[in-house]
């Protein structure tokens, strides 16, 4: 996937948003106003955006779409409702613009994946987002910092495989089973990069501290992550219409926790709370286990800059990096606008709640 220009914006806005979204209008063609030959053959609605993330968490509803998408549908609401982020009405765009990579982190298991992807781009003191999904690791940085980005995942060992448009770790693959999401990457810009992960990892639970941000756990939420299907060429449009109005339903029920992510050459890819699975035909519609649950783990974000980071990589190196030893633990993360997951399994959630709480109480504030 080559990159693509998008924009990421937080928005209390979600019902209709999230409609419009998996609702999209018809191609036309611009000559003759009428529908495109793409659709009438049929384009998917999963096809239709280069890329598309639309997240709902407690905290928030954060979306990661294209730059025209977003002054097309959220620039008036945020125009009505002023640029104030109080109470977070309306939609906030900002004011960055983003470049989408594909990474393929394949060879390590889901938390030593992200310590993997990220840990190169915090200590080059790149600041990112990173969203890993059903298929693909994607990686979403300030279009001032793709050149970067790319140096330092060469260094790294990845390549860039033309006939998939991906960058791959030829030193580390296998077939994917599980998957990941993270996000930001680096600490302010004005703070010099730190030199080792361990340090990176000290600075984070610091500014953790300072900011008093603390994990917290919805005990009522259990996360699934899944697919949609489309291995059946003679079914795809009515699978795909079934996930569609699968999603509808899901919204109405004024969803806890759902993500979504859509990319032309992926099938759409889900990570939702497990009660919402009843609204999809699962074994029609969906790929996956549905009884693997992940527990989230939240931190609210907001006290920090957009660009702040070193969250991700910071967890990653604490919970599923070489200092965890053998009490490491599989994890899994997203990270929105505002918010930090860390999502684990339910027999690991006791332990990395523990680990976090140390980290934090060892931290110094500095």
């Amino acid at each position: 996937m080559e990159p693509q220009s998008a924009i990421l914006m937080s928005a209390q806005i979600h019902f209709v948003a999230f409609l419009k979204l998996i609702f999209p209008p018809k191609p036309r063609n611009e000559a003759s106003g009428e529908s495109s030959k793409s659709s009438e053959l049929g384009l998917s609605w999963t096809s239709h955006y280069a890329f598309l993330n639309i997240s709902i968490t407690p905290i928030e509803c954060s979306i990661v779409c294209p730059k025209s998408l977003a002054q097309e549908l959220f620039a008036p609401p945020s125009d009505a409702v002023g640029a104030s982020t109080a109470g977070r009405t309306g939609a906030i765009v900002s004011p960055e613009e983003f470049v989408v990579m594909s990474v393929e982190g394949e060879g390590l298991e889901a938390g030593k994946r992200v310590l993997e992807l990220t840990s190169p781009l915090a200590l080059a003191g790149i600041s990112i987002f990173f969203i890993t999904t059903y298929f693909l690791d994607y990686i979403i940085v300030p279009t001032k910092s793709k050149t970067q980005v790319v140096r330092a995942l060469e260094d790294r060992g990845f390549q860039f495989e033309e006939s998939a448009e991906v960058y791959v770790n030829p030193a580390a693959r296998h077939d994917r089973n599980k998957s990941s999401t993270s996000s930001f990457g680096t600490m302010s810009p004005s703070t010099p990069p730190p030199a080792t992960v361990d340090e990176l990892q000290a600075r984070t639970f610091a500014l953790l501290k300072r900011r008093e941000i603390v994990p917290k756990v919805d005990d009522d939420i259990r996360l699934v992550q899944c697919a949609g299907r489309r291995d059946n060429s003679s079914s795809i449009l009515t699978d795909e219409m079934g996930l569609q109005n699968g999603l509808t339903r899901c919204l109405v029920s004024q969803p806890p926790f759902l993500s979504l992510t859509l990319t032309p050459d992926e099938p759409a890819s889900l990570l939702l709370d497990k009660r919402l699975i009843a609204n999809f035909d699962f074994s029609r519609v969906l790929l996956g286990n549905m009884e693997d649950f992940l527990i989230p783990i939240m931190l609210d974000l907001e006290p920090l800059p957009l660009e702040a980071s070193g969250i991700v990589c910071g967890l990653a190196g604490k919970l599923a990096g070489r200092n965890a030893g053998l009490n490491a633990i599989e994890m899994s993360h997203l990270s929105t606008a505002h918010t930090g997951t860390v999502m684990v399994e339910e027999k690991d959630l006791h332990h990395a709640m523990e680990a976090l709480r140390v980290e934090e109480n060892n931290s110094d504030g500095g």
